[in-house]
């Protein structure tokens, strides 16, 4: 144990909730860490209150919260993302045609750090700074779609979660399951009328060392552009897979 005790068994704590597939109950959690069952709970209720674990009182397991997604998304957010997205969106949006921005999660929303608009194209609401609810974009879709169903279920315990703009979009977690088996079906995510009334967006998620999504490209245009969308895909497909394998350090 390190010198501060709580700090390590916390931690330890997390750790361990980051390996499993799904929520677990206390007396696992308990033994995997090595505290006594009472010391868990506490700890495990102190978690709670800040954001770091989701208790499903149904059935009596304990899974990641909001604030772990968040911290371990973090370097997502940072600089060196960008840095190395920058010139391939600007070279998707020149394939394209089309307006293209990059988003990375932020809890149950996802945040926009960069947009390439394409000339003579108007300004969209994913400008960068803006933070959209991750189940109505076709950015947050995509990056839903890529995560354990255990972490999609603690980010959306219940129907309050399930935030709307314009009347469309999944209102409960049966609804967004469905959305995402088919998006991880189909291999990119879409959106049309969800976000702003007369655009539509298709998008697909950048993957690290882990295989866990850390950002979406999305490309957004007007619904009656006659966009050739099956091309965008391609192109998209062929921009991530670029970025996720510069992340992961493979040339």
């Amino acid at each position: 144990m390190g010198q501060v005790p709580a700090a390590t068994r916390t931690l330890r704590v997390l750790k361990f909730l980051a390996t499993q597939p799904d929520p677990v109950p206390l007396d696992r959690i308990a033994r995997a860490v090595g505290l006594p069952r009472s010391t868990a709970y506490h700890l495990l209720n102190a978690m709670i209150e800040e954001g770091f674990v989701v208790h499903l009182e149904e059935e009596r397991r304990f899974g990641l919260g909001v604030a772990a997604f968040e911290v371990g998304t973090g370097f997502a957010r940072q600089e060196p993302l960008q840095r190395i997205t920058r010139r391939a969106l600007v070279a998707l949006v020149d394939r394209v045609g089309q307006s293209a921005h990059l988003a990375v999660p932020y809890g149950r929303d996802v945040l926009y750090v960069l947009e390439e608009r394409a000339p003579g194209r108007p300004p969209l609401v994913t400008d960068v700074g803006v933070r959209l609810p991750a189940h109505l974009t076709a950015s947050g879709r995509a990056i839903l779609a890529a995560l354990p169903a255990s972490q999609v279920r603690a980010l959306f315990p219940d129907r309050e979660a399930f935030v709307q703009r314009h009347g469309n979009g999944p209102g409960s977690l049966s609804a967004l399951r469905t959305m995402l088996a088919d998006t991880r079906q189909r291999g990119y995510a879409t959106e049309r009328d969800e976000v702003t009334p007369g655009f539509a967006s298709v998008a697909v998620a950048v993957l690290d060392h882990n295989d866990l999504p850390v950002a979406g490209v999305a490309v957004t245009y007007a619904t009656d552009a006659g966009v050739e969308v099956d091309r965008v895909v391609e192109q998209l497909l062929v921009t991530t897979a670029a970025l996720s394998r510069r992340l992961r350090g493979a040339r």
